[in-house]
């Protein structure tokens, strides 16, 4: 008998050991098969914007390189942090992608949301950086920044400002103009730069500050005039428009600054499957016609990836949420989350 059982044990082992190696190899071959079905690319601002614009450019591209469909969906809401929380909640498997901006690095400093990208999400790639302009319709009195300004100190909260909620570009840009030239606007908040660009065709707002990609095509079609771009030297895709630093100097400690465009995957994907992405849209990066639009677009190309994307994504949250504390519209300081000065 206690032969018989020995020989069961064994044999019982062997079948147990054998499962698990087989699970094993499963496993293995299931992460070397990524992307096995389609995947899903949640867009957390609405049609129309910047974020938009280059994401659904560079899905078709990536999706050639990952041999399956990328589905791309938007959900905008509370400052882009409904698309953030969706993805948040989904398995941490590769198949749902978050095609974000700078938005979430601010989350926190403003009571907005728990999620940040630091904590819950990793950089696919962070594709590029762009830039704000100040618009106005084409028919506005104001023909420049400085009567803009001037108006807004004069009578304040007279002038309506569209928004794109707190965290957004607009805001945080709005933030500034308060902060330097003590200007004050009745902010009028819409889910994302395409409703703020109807909004002011529509004469719902006076002005606005989104990125020069957003605000291009109206520009050119002659709806809308271009005051100044927020950033410190001049923008080849802007023409003359002129830097926010020629007419107020003391931008310069602001910049260069901007808003980002990235895709990032929830914490704990596998790394083999975030690599197999990264290697995916950096190859998709690298096409022409890709490259040509980001360059109409006013964005500058980045293809930042690994270590290069973190470091760059935790910089813009330093400088971003500390901009907005010095302003004063934070609801908490980024001290409370760790978060240093750019120069310390």
């Amino acid at each position: 008998m206690k032969k018989w059982f020995s020989l069961y044990v064994l044999v019982l082992s062997m079948l147990v050991l054998g499962a698990c190696a087989s699970t094993d190899s499963s496993e293995e071959a299931d992460a070397s098969a990524y992307p096995k079905r389609d995947i899903s690319g949640i867009i957390q601002w609405g049609e129309g914007g910047s974020m938009d614009i280059i994401s659904r450019t560079i899905a078709p591209i990536a999706e050639e390189e990952m041999g399956t469909s990328l589905v791309m969906e938007n959900r905008e809401g509370a400052s882009g942090a409904i698309g953030a929380q969706y993805v948040y909640d989904q398995p941490a498997d590769g198949y749902t992608l978050l095609f974000g901006a700078e938005n979430p690095n601010l989350y926190q400093v403003l009571d907005i949301s728990e999620r940040d990208y630091m904590n819950d999400f990793t950089p696919v790639t962070i594709m590029s950086q762009s830039y704000a302009g100040v618009i106005v319709r084409a028919d506005s009195e104001f023909n420049t920044l400085e009567q803009l300004v001037d108006y807004a100190k004069e009578n304040p909260n007279d002038l309506t400002m569209g928004t794109s909620g707190e965290g957004g570009l607009p805001q945080v840009a709005t933030a500034m103009l308060t902060a330097e030239l003590d200007t004050q606007f009745n902010r009028v908040p819409y889910d994302g730069e395409g409703p703020i660009a109807n909004a002011l065709l529509g004469g719902e707002v006076d002005a606005s500050i989104v990125t020069v990609s957003a605000a291009q095509e109206y520009v050119e079609s002659g709806d809308f005039r271009m005051l100044a771009v927020v950033h410190d030297e001049q923008l080849e895709a802007t023409g003359d428009t002129p830097p926010i630093t020629d007419i107020y100097p003391q931008f310069e400690k602001y910049l260069p600054w901007g808003p980002f465009q990235g895709v990032f995957v929830k914490k704990e994907t596998p790394d083999d499957i975030v690599d197999a992405l990264t290697e995916s849209f950096t190859q998709a990066q690298q096409d022409e016609e890709f490259q040509r639009q980001l360059k109409d677009l006013g964005m500058q190309p980045l293809n930042l990836s690994g270590e290069e994307a973190i470091e760059f994504v935790n910089k813009n949250r330093s400088t971003s949420t500390w901009m907005l504390h010095d302003a004063g519209v934070t609801e908490h300081s980024p001290e409370e989350f760790d978060i240093p000065r750019v120069e310390e």
